[in-house]
């Protein structure tokens, strides 16, 4: 298979693409020496836990997007608490390229990342409260630059 049929995500539905980029995190941090546990039961928001070489145990959960389709991606905030422990595992799927993936801290020196956009929705709105990600441009050059995989992932062991 060519490269540029491989890498051909539009052939692929929003929840085959989600499951593949559940995968590919797992893979990626096996390969950098963590054990990944997943629960029988997704009810609580969490995709997997990750314990490092180090022993320490964080709460992943993984979004994937394609840039041509959608420009936001966003966490119910019940499902995603700002903590030293809880991690987005954002997965970038762009046609003819391999997936990017990014890791993403939700919490920097105590306080909620900044990459997060707080969205608070009032009492009987639509969506619950929420953190999001407007993948512009510039947000895109912030992940690259301060959450790419392999060095996040190093900063947890």
């Amino acid at each position: 298979m060519a490269a540029a049929e491989r890498h051909n995500w539009t052939r692929l539905n929003r929840l085959q693409l989600g499951k593949y980029a559940e995968y590919l995190a797992k893979m990626e941090f096996i390969l950098h020496g963590c054990d990944v546990f997943t629960s029988e039961v997704d009810d609580h928001g969490i995709d997997f836990v990750v314990r490092t070489r180090a022993g320490r145990h964080y709460d992943v959960q993984v979004k994937s997007y394609r840039p041509a389709k959608n420009k936001y991606v966003y966490l119910e905030k019940s499902k995603f608490p700002i903590s030293p422990q809880s991690l987005l595992a954002l997965v970038q799927f762009i046609d003819g390229e391999p997936a990017t993936l990014f890791l993403v801290p939700s919490c920097v020196d105590g306080a909620p990342n900044a990459i997060l956009e707080s969205r608070d929705y009032g009492e009987g709105k639509k969506s619950a409260p929420e953190w999001g990600l407007t993948l512009s441009k510039k947000k895109l050059r912030s992940l690259a630059d301060g959450c790419g995989f392999g060095s996040v992932v190093k900063n947890l062991e």
